[in-house]
């Protein structure tokens, strides 16, 4: 009985427990494939969980916060799926590699072309940001969630205090600045060149060809040395077995 009672209390705990946080794992979010610096690119995953039993996900729209526009924003292709991207004029043009950026993207829609996100799954939907701000801790992505059945729901509260919002944005998170040169492909300059001339490259072609070749005599050396040390071995086991049997007889 006492073991019954164990069993059904540890049940309720974790159905009550499951019941908590199943919202909390069902809201739309964003987090980077690998890090997120400041002032470098990254790429995020928007993860967008159907939250119906009785509706697909058709659309999906992120909006970029306006306070800090990024100049490079490039979806990943999904199939079943046209993406839009929206731009819009900057109040204040960006500087970025030396050249001036006078707009940024404002959102990007997914839209599916069929059946979109069912029941019981979830979609991510890959962007490759940058360059990332260097004056904040994170970035607040508000996104709107479509279903088939015309339900809009608005992921686009912000936290403000210890309690987390019925339907909060997604927050990305940025990291402590990268080094000077690794904020991405843009940032990379020339290096001068050190290259060896045509003679110095064929000479050390030549000293590795020379290199190569002893390194394959000294292999051959080697396997014939065991070769041989096996067939010897090998004649001795086969005498010892000849004489064993002749004492046996005797």
């Amino acid at each position: 009985m006492k073991v019954s009672r164990i069993a059904a209390a540890a049940a309720v705990s974790g159905t009550a427990v499951l019941a908590l946080s199943s919202p909390a794992l069902a809201h739309v979010s964003v987090q980077p494939e690998g890090a997120a610096a400041k002032g470098g690119y990254a790429v995020v995953d928007f993860k967008v969980p159907n939250e119906r039993d009785n509706a697909s996900t058709t659309k999906v729209e992120v909006n970029f916060p306006a306070e800090h526009p990024l100049s490079s924003v490039m979806p990943e292709p999904i199939n079943g799926w046209d993406i839009k991207i929206t731009k819009a004029k900057l109040d204040k043009p960006l500087e970025v590699h030396g050249r001036q950026i006078t707009e940024a993207v404002t959102k990007v829609t997914w839209t599916a072309k069929s059946g979109g996100i069912k029941p019981g799954f979830f979609q991510k939907f890959p962007v490759n940001i940058g360059a990332l701000p260097e004056d904040a801790d994170e970035l607040v992505f508000k996104a709107i969630q479509t279903y088939s059945n015309n339900e809009v729901v608005r992921w686009i509260e912000v936290q403000e205090g210890a309690e987390e919002p019925e339907n909060p944005a997604p927050v990305l998170a940025l990291s402590a600045a990268e080094e000077e040169g690794h904020h991405g492909s843009g940032s990379a300059t020339a290096e001068p060149s050190d290259a060896p001339s045509d003679d110095a490259d064929h000479a050390a072609a030549q000293t590795s060809a020379t290199e190569e070749a002893a390194s394959g005599d000294s292999s051959d050396t080697t396997a014939r040395v065991l070769g041989i040390v096996g067939i010897v071995v090998g004649a001795a086991g086969v005498a010892y077995g000849v004489l064993a049997g002749r004492r046996r007889s005797a």
